[in-house]
């Protein structure tokens, strides 16, 4: 059985990337100013950012059934079967909509969707992980159901620098976005389960770092515990615009938790349609 894995660009694993390992990935779609632009394929993140900067409308949107069945079909000639492995269907219905046509005659035991509940380097890594299983494992719906089995043991804190775009996703009030704005509140989100939640309230980005350090001080000391004891954690670093803002964080995490391996990437564009720029996430998360 030849068995193919994909994703989609949430994870954060680029098209070439993707080449090098030898799965597939499904660019996600967003809009800006009103125009459809694929991640990875017809704007780079430099030219992103400056629309931000200069203020363009940005928003996301799912990627259409027949952009998706279109991916798989084209797999489907060379394989017997596929994994794909989605953005967490709690922060998108982009994997309930995949896990329907995965339903249709042609796809059945063919397609198999995996919500591992995950985004962003942890989406990454159950990527990676179904890869490692692939080699001692030929049942695709074994694998996927693993993936969904294992995919909660990861947390992701995330720090917004800016309010605008969760004022204009709804998630805050345009009165509370402007008094945090005017204090230098920056909240500090927790991405687990595949939900997403208010964690803290601070002011300003240090003590935001020191609220996320403390948190996965709490994960590698509770739940995470015996899974770092077997050597199956990692800890990741996402951002947003220029990667220079985890210098600190990363520096900090080195010296906190010696001997994890910190696996360091930008959020996906669609992601960061969401947080803005300056956005900086920290996460440990289950690698097999």
């Amino acid at each position: 059985m030849k068995i193919a894995i994909m994703t989609d660009s949430n994870s954060g694993i680029t098209q070439s990337e993707a080449k090098k390992l030898g799965i597939y990935v499904l660019p996600m779609p967003f809009e800006i100013d009103k125009k459809t632009y694929f991640e990875d394929i017809d704007l780079s993140s430099k030219e992103f950012y400056k629309k931000l900067r200069e203020g363009s409308d940005v928003c996301t949107s799912q990627p259409s059934p027949a952009d998706v069945t279109q991916m798989w079909d084209e797999i489907l000639e060379d394989y017997d079967s596929l994994i794909y492995i989605p953005m967490s269907s709690g922060l998108s219905n982009s994997c309930q909509t995949a896990k329907a046509l995965a339903m249709e005659e042609e796809y059945k035991h063919k397609v198999f969707v995996s919500d591992t509940t995950r985004i962003s380097v942890t989406q990454r890594q159950a990527c990676l992980d179904a890869l490692t299983l692939l080699k001692t494992c030929q049942s695709a719906k074994y694998i996927c159901d693993y993936l969904e089995d294992t995919g909660k043991d990861a947390s992701i804190y995330i720090a917004i620098d800016t309010m605008k775009y969760l004022k204009k996703g709804g998630r805050v009030t345009p009165a509370a976005a402007g008094i945090a704005t005017v204090l230098g509140i920056k909240p500090v989100l927790l991405i687990k389960g595949g939900k997403l939640d208010s964690y803290a309230k601070v002011r300003g980005m240090k003590a935001a770092q020191d609220t996320m350090i403390e948190a996965l001080k709490k994960e590698l000391e509770g739940p995470f515990k015996r899974l770092r004891k077997d050597g199956k954690v990692n800890l990741g670093i996402a951002y947003t615009g220029d990667k220079s803002i985890t210098k600190d964080i990363e520096k900090r995490m080195e010296e906190e938790f010696p001997g994890l391996e910190i696996v360091k990437n930008p959020l996906s564009l669609s992601v960061a349609c969401h947080t803005g720029e300056g956005a900086l996430g920290v996460g440990c998360y289950r690698k097999e």
